[in-house]
């Protein structure tokens, strides 16, 4: 049965740090994989559960930083806390500007990690919700026709169902039936809720906003 727990990575080139950090980790129920080097972190696959990472800022060959940019070029998302014995303010600032969730510098205490661990296992969930919604979405994006898709363009944009039968050549009544099936097929109960989802879809809304703000500043 496959172990669905979270899991914490932690790199760090001091052995002792990495087996001290898996005890402390393993007392409150969460897996750990560790590595000493961030080339080693690199061969691993990223879990289906919920992780982050425990990151040294100084390790052999790739830094820690080093390592965090690398990351984020790949787009391998994943939350960072980074703990140093030689930190200083400037790279903590770069860190976290970077993304990093903590920066914490031993000796640091057992519960702000845990703490920071948390902290970033709850972000790595958020993210990883958001990510399940946005291909839900998307797989019903994919159902839509190109008609449908231009008039939910259309619709997002701000334009009414005669002026979008005006811009297709069709009529009025057929626009409210291709509409009507669009939002059908898109599961979107209101024109607000499929705007959003067209947001998370990578759809342009920005028409749609400024055409919202003129009919609320109209109507009052």
């Amino acid at each position: 049965m496959a172990d669905d727990r979270p899991i914490v990575f932690v790199v760090d080139d001091d052995a002792r740090v990495r087996e001290a950090i898996e005890d402390l980790l393993a007392s409150v129920g969460l897996r750990a994989e560790l590595f000493g080097s961030a080339k080693e972190f690199l061969r691993c696959k990223r879990p289906e559960s919920p992780s982050c990472l425990v990151l040294d800022v100084r390790l052999p060959g790739i830094s820690g930083l080093d390592l965090q940019h690398e990351l984020a070029k790949a787009n391998f998302q994943i939350p960072i806390i980074f703990i140093s014995g030689h930190g200083d303010v400037p790279m903590a600032v770069r860190a976290i500007k970077a993304g990093a969730v903590e920066f914490l510098t031993k000796p640091f205490r057992d519960q702000d990690l845990l703490d920071a661990i948390q902290h970033a296992l709850d972000r790595d969930r958020a993210t990883r919700q958001e990510q399940a919604e946005i291909a839900t979405l998307q797989q019903r994006f994919d159902t839509l026709t190109s008609r449908e898709r231009e008039v939910l363009d259309l619709v997002i944009s701000g334009m009414s169902n005669k002026q979008i039968a005006a811009e297709l050549g069709t009529s009025e009544v057929t626009v409210k039936i291709q509409r009507g099936h669009a939002m059908h097929k898109m599961q979107a109960e209101s024109l607000a809720a499929l705007f959003r989802m067209a947001h998370k879809v990578g759809l342009p809304t920005g028409k749609w906003l400024c055409h919202q703000y003129y009919s609320n500043h109209t109507k009052a």
